[in-house]
């Protein structure tokens, strides 16, 4: 069954995470969009066995967030590059790893520096209509006729 053929319903939350999946899918994400882009690179950075990692990066191809790139024939060997859609993922694991800084923070973090201003970036989730960071305002959900 593909994810087309499942009934997601209405909520975008879940359309999103089924298609990202879990905690090895964000970060296969997240090492393709450091230059990780190699079966043995991803296997070797995150320590995940072979066949879970074989399935995620499947998964996340077949979800239209990486495509597979042939680089060499023989031996047959692919690389996996981000979407479109996979690059409009990055500022929501921007957005994790902020939450993660400051709600489980202790001890040495990683973080990105703006390579032009050599800022720190500070990820912060705005609604586009008014600037607004989401969470400081009231919001209504509203369902589909």
């Amino acid at each position: 069954m593909t994810l087309d053929e499942i009934n997601l319903g209405t909520c975008p939350v879940d359309r999103g995470l089924m298609r990202v999946g879990d905690r090895w899918s964000m970060l296969v994400l997240r090492d393709i969009e450091r230059g990780l882009t190699r079966y043995e690179q991803l296997r070797t950075s995150l320590g995940i066995a072979p066949n879970i990692l074989s399935r995620r990066l499947s998964a996340l191809v077949e979800a239209g967030l990486i495509a597979k790139n042939r680089y060499s024939e023989h031996p047959p060997r692919d690389e996996y590059l981000l979407t479109d859609a996979g690059r409009d993922f990055l500022p929501i694991l921007m957005a994790i790893g902020a939450w993660g800084r400051k709600y489980n923070g202790a001890g040495a973090l990683s973080r990105h520096r703006d390579a032009a201003t050599g800022e720190i970036v500070r990820p912060v989730v705005v609604d586009a209509n008014t600037g607004a960071p989401i969470g400081s305002r009231p919001l209504r959900l509203e369902y589909p006729d």
